[in-house]
């Protein structure tokens, strides 16, 4: 296993892609424009990328809508496809290390999670799409003996995949697998705090088999690549993870443009609800902990509030405080850090003002709260604990991104319940309770997506991710993600008798 000296010395000699991947080829952006790509760990600049706008998203859509229509793809059989994507996951796990390095580098996170969770995670996804795709199969609808009427599935085309930095390549994952194995062709549009492993990951790609143009990736800012991608007449579907905000931002996009399917997976506020007949307190705080603090609390369906029974509170409030200190944060090279660097310098500033706010709404700040400096960078928060807080205040209703809990007491089923419900997003929930009925009870409850059941933030790729109200309604992963990128036909055969 690799020591923090062997991470710094492979962090000094990783490359970076700069340009956008187009047809193949690396593209700068026709207005000559870039951005920094900076180590929110260090605030060292990595490389000044393309900045990629209309001119690069119509090339991009261009050349996949060409690839789409010559077949080089689409028309492949799926045992020729399942190959490709095959070659492509052994390929992600070859190159495991940089990989792992390029994200660990772009937004701040532990590179051992990197090496351990996201880049076998992303090899596994690929792996079970290219597995599925030729496991699915078409139906005959029953109808009259002169009639054959058969339902087919078939990609929708030019899909584009917007994903955001917290998981730059898992999320890639989750949206290119599903897509590619269905046939389609993708521009993928990576944050622009995170772009690099994105670009690799399509170099791969065309490693593996993938036909030029197949793929193609444009970093660049929301405001501009984004947007065009949107607003872009040729694009049949628009994938997005990320906040609520820039999701509905997207709605908007289809309907000014040519009603493109839109498919969203946005913010969370999760609930994690403790009850007093849970047996086992130290594992819930345990998990809780892991619930708001991994991944600096730069999780989509992060467990940040924590209702707990009175009658428990405050001796579950003790053990959590015991767990919330394995989190602290440190240098994400360093393969004893659980936590690393929150992803720049704005994000930190916003998640230093909701703690600052919280504190003058009257919460009482348990731990943490402290903005911490490694390596001559301030993007690093101390893990943070709030018990006393309002079910109506602010860090109880709007999504901080950031490893800041809120905790609220509770004294029957009814009020945790409406407590967790009470909120605009329904993306995740978790509840502790080793009362069967009351699990099964709860569980049908609670408005989200996922409702995990003593544990926290359950996921696999067997399962569909996703959630409802102001969370979106797309799904990810499972079978039920090629809902998004096929659509269904009805061939109708009248037959002479």
């Amino acid at each position: 296993m690799y020591e923090l000296s062997d991470w710094q010395q492979r962090a000094r000699d990783q490359g970076f892609i700069k340009h956008a991947l187009i047809q193949g080829r690396r593209v700068s952006a026709q207005s000559g424009a870039t951005f920094a790509a900076i180590n929110p760990a260090t605030g060292e600049v990595l490389a000044q990328v393309a900045a990629c706008g209309e001119a690069e998203v119509n090339q991009a859509v261009r050349s996949a809508r060409q690839a789409y229509e010559a077949g080089v793809w689409s028309r492949r059989t799926p045992v020729e496809r399942k190959q490709v994507l095959l070659r492509l996951a052994e390929l992600i796990l070859a190159n495991r290390s940089e990989l792992a390095l390029l994200d660990s580098l772009n937004m701040g996170k532990p590179v051992m999670d990197a090496w351990n969770i996201d880049v076998p995670g992303a090899a596994g996804v690929f792996r079970w799409y290219a597995e599925s795709l030729d496991k699915l199969y078409d139906e005959v609808a029953p109808t009259a003996q002169n009639v054959l009427a058969t339902i087919t599935r078939e990609a929708l085309g030019v899909v584009a995949a917007v994903v955001p930095w917290n998981f730059p390549l898992d999320m890639a994952a989750w949206k290119l697998a599903p897509a590619l194995a269905a046939g389609n062709s993708v521009v993928l549009k990576p944050a622009e705090q995170s772009p690099f492993s994105a670009l690799r990951l399509a170099e791969l790609a065309i490693e593996a088999g993938l036909p030029e143009g197949v793929l193609n990736v444009v970093p660049g800012f929301g405001e501009s690549a984004g947007k065009a991608l949107g607003l872009h007449m040729d694009v049949d579907c628009l994938a997005f993870t990320g906040s609520t905000e820039v999701g509905k931002y997207f709605m908007g996009y289809s309907a000014q443009s040519n009603l493109k399917q839109v498919w969203l997976e946005c913010g969370g506020k999760s609930a994690n609800l403790v009850f007093a007949d849970c047996q086992n307190l130290d594992l819930a705080a345990e998990k809780a902990a892991f619930g708001i603090f991994f991944n600096q609390g730069e999780v989509c369906s992060a467990n940040s509030r924590l209702l707990v029974q009175r009658s428990i509170h405050d001796e579950f409030v003790e053990r959590l405080l015991a767990k919330a200190r394995d989190w602290m944060p440190g240098d994400p090279l360093d393969p004893s850090s659980r936590a690393g660097a929150i992803v720049d310098a704005g994000q930190t500033a916003r998640v230093m003002e909701f703690i600052r706010g919280t504190e003058a709404e009257g919460a009482s700040l348990a731990c943490g709260g402290r903005q911490l400096s490694f390596n001559g960078s301030d993007n690093f928060i101390s893990p943070t604990v709030f018990t006393g807080v309002s079910p109506s205040s602010r860090l109880a209703r709007e999504e901080v991104f950031g490893p800041v809990l809120a905790v609220m007491p509770f004294d029957s089923e009814d009020e945790a319940v409406h407590v967790a419900n009470d909120s605009v997003y329904g993306l995740a929930a978790s509840l502790w309770s080793d009362d069967l009925n009351r699990a099964h009870r709860v569980a049908r409850r609670l408005k989200a997506g996922t409702v995990s059941v003593n544990t926290v933030d359950a996921l696999d790729v067997t399962t569909p991710f996703g959630g409802g109200k102001q969370s979106g309604f797309g799904r990810d992963l499972s079978l039920h993600s090629f809902d998004k990128y096929t659509h269904l036909k009805t061939t109708w055969f009248q037959l002479r008798s």
